[in-house]
């Protein structure tokens, strides 16, 4: 019954969000943006295979693995500067990955890794190189939806599956890797350059605050609430900072073009 659900529940969220951003635009897209479209699904079913307290304790992982989704945006964003999309690709997959073995070497609690990863995604932010291009999406190829959904259910199904052999804490860390990072960033350096690449991590970056902020819900509450109540509670409370985190990073865009 639970692998059903996997096999429904995950192209359901990608197939809706992909769809929805395409049909009513940026300002849907970047409501959507911060929501943990991998990170929550499988948190979900950790619950439900292995029990809550392992899905809590995978949580704190998490999010310290959004430090990692950090490191990768910056090196990216820094690597495609003077590479290719190839090299880039590379070199920032294999910062996450040191970045995981890093992170996985110490004890963490849930409040300290949060704050800690708050003040990780504020300081990439701000040394990020800021590029002035606007970033215009090309109309994406026929298999890019059903590629989407088919890359998270397995990318789902082979984390929840191997969860209990990696642990709770290793897991999770690896549970935030760049998968749609990784792809959407090597089209659009291939395609309009390292500007809007750049420009692309940076979004990335604005919606890890949502994401993170989601897992904390799920930490603090998953061991005294009901399932369901946690992630819908972690579900709106991701949403809501998620469109605080468009508003923002479009009004200094537009204060930044009138000046």
């Amino acid at each position: 019954m639970i692998f059903l659900l996997k096999l429904i529940l995950t192209p359901f969220l990608i197939g809706s969000v992909t769809l929805a951003g395409r049909r009513w635009g940026p300002v849907v897209s970047g409501l959507l943006m911060g929501m943990p479209l991998t990170s929550g699904p499988v948190s979900l079913f950790l619950a439900l295979e292995y029990g809550p307290i392992f899905a809590a304790h995978a949580a704190i992982g998490n999010i310290v693995g959004q430090a990692s989704v950090c490191v990768f945006c910056f090196v990216y964003s820094r690597i495609s500067r003077k590479c290719g999309w190839q090299m880039s690709v590379t070199l920032s997959a294999l910062a996450f990955l040191v970045a995981t073995a890093i992170w996985n070497s110490i004890s963490w609690s849930l409040l300290v890794a949060y704050f800690v990863v708050v003040i990780v995604i504020g300081l990439v932010i701000w040394l990020m190189p800021k590029p002035t291009i606007a970033l215009i999406a090309p109309a994406p190829p026929k298999w890019d939806l059903p590629a989407r959904i088919g890359i998270a259910t397995a990318f789902v199904v082979t984390m929840t599956a191997i969860a209990d052999e990696l642990g709770p804490q290793l897991s999770g860390l690896l549970t935030p890797f760049p998968v749609f990072g990784l792809v959407i960033s090597a089209f659009t350096h291939h395609q309009q350059g390292p500007d809007a690449a750049t420009k692309l991590q940076r979004g990335i970056l604005m919606g890890l605050l949502a994401s993170a902020t989601f897992l904390l819900i799920v930490g603090l509450l998953l061991p005294i609430l009901a399932i369901g109540w946690t992630y819908l509670l972690a579900s709106i409370a991701a949403i809501g900072l998620s469109g605080l985190s468009f508003y923002w990073s479009h009004r200094d865009a537009k204060n930044a073009a009138q000046a």
